[in-house]
């Protein structure tokens, strides 16, 4: 059980074996640490303790049964990924999905049922519109656009991640069961640092994977990027908006389609051209003028990209109210200092009895990193534009 632990853990923070050692101050070799995470031998508990301080967990966390078992849905990748960065991704997913169903558990939240986890048939492109618009009916949605792809997802037990990976990397989907085989969560990632339209893209896209019940001889790639166009823009809104032949479009409307719709011109244009609404050869053409004018990557009105909030809400909420200690808060947010901020962002955010104790109970270089945080937020407000609206978009995949 260490083993398992261990490996996973020390993927997940992007360690080799000897950089583990490293961290460790040499108190082990990275021989012995390979034999511990493939079961040969057993840390004692003095190098257990040190250990799991190197890795920023408790002792006990090393030794526990994970909670959840974890299997990978698909990989979205224009080159195969090299198998440490592959296992790197795996380890992450693992312990965020495990984190997120412990974390639902503490707020009463038990049942990721919701998830129609490959159950939606997609033996052609009518079944997959149809699952398009049945998960939307199942999730409440409507046919309107969708204002936030992350928290639409969020909501609906399905945790959304972003981490630094190679440009050949778009995603990765997986679930997360319990023993008796119900679905706990699921989880999608997709790389950091791209526009806001390819990234609300590219997590409907993941989505699909999860919920779509492909034929072993269909193209799965094919009917997920399908449904992820479908999901961002149903057909009977798009044919309410555009009509349902168009011989011409200009760049004005299909601009104002992009802000409305949350997708990118590219997007949309895949999308009419798939609904039949224009025709190929016009499709053809708006191809090559976009390539003409350098919107293959980088098109007009590039949207921020969305950010989860989900875990970072609710690991702050059950800190506050001693749920959760310190410790196992400070893991679950490695990526980012615990930041208890108090109404408007004052700071440090500590105003309340609650809040001040939970505050003094974290490290204290936490502790200067929550102060450092909120004295850089504070000098932001007074810079930001707070009349800019926040929209949403998309972009095309190509494969």
């Amino acid at each position: 059980m260490i083993g398992e632990r261990l490996r996973m853990l020390r993927l997940s923070r992007a360690l080799s074996l000897e950089a583990l050692a490293v961290e460790m101050g040499g108190m082990v070799t990275k021989q012995a640490l390979s034999k511990y995470e493939r079961g040969k031998a057993t840390p004692s508990p003095v190098v257990l303790v040190k250990l799991a301080a190197a890795l920023g967990v408790k002792a006990v966390y090393l030794m526990s049964r994970p909670r959840v078992n974890v299997e990978f849905v698909a990989y979205r990748i224009r080159m195969r990924l090299p198998k440490k960065e592959q296992a790197r991704i795996e380890a992450v997913l693992a312990e965020a999905l495990e984190d997120r169903v412990r974390l639902q558990e503490l707020v009463g939240q038990r049942d990721g049922s919701v998830i129609p986890m490959r159950k939606l048939r997609a033996e052609g492109t009518q079944d997959v519109e149809n699952a398009a618009e049945e998960l939307r009916a199942q999730w409440k949605l409507g046919v309107g656009p969708i204002g936030s792809v992350v928290a639409t997802l969020e909501e609906h037990f399905v945790c959304v991640l972003q981490m630094d990976a190679a440009d050949r990397f778009d995603g990765v989907s997986a679930v997360a069961y319990d023993d008796e085989r119900n679905v706990k969560a699921a989880a999608v990632l997709t790389r950091s640092g791209i526009p806001g339209e390819r990234q609300r893209l590219n997590l409907v896209h993941e989505l699909g994977h999860l919920v779509l019940d492909v034929p072993q001889d269909g193209d799965e790639e094919k009917a997920a990027f399908r449904f992820g166009g479908a999901f961002l823009a149903p057909a009977d809104r798009l044919f309410q908006e555009v009509g349902r032949k168009r011989a011409f479009i200009p760049l004005d409307e299909v601009l104002l389609l992009k802000k409305q719709l949350g997708m990118s011109v590219q997007a949309l244009l895949y999308r009419l051209r798939d609904l039949g609404v224009i025709t190929e050869s016009y499709y053809r053409q708006w191809c090559i003028d976009i390539n003409r004018l350098g919107w293959k990557r980088n098109e007009p009105l590039e949207l921020p990209s969305e950010e989860p909030s989900w875990q970072r809400r609710n690991v702050l909420r059950l800190l506050a109210e001693g749920v959760l200690s310190a410790d196992e808060a400070a893991r679950m947010l490695r990526k980012g200092p615990v930041s208890l901020r108090g109404p408007q962002g004052a700071a440090p955010g500590i105003s309340g009895l609650a809040e001040r104790r939970a505050f003094m109970k974290l490290p204290l270089e936490t502790r200067r990193q929550v102060l450092r945080e909120q004295a850089e937020m504070l000098a932001g407000e007074y810079e930001r534009d707070r009349e800019r609206e926040d929209i949403q978009g998309g972009d095309i995949v190509e494969y």
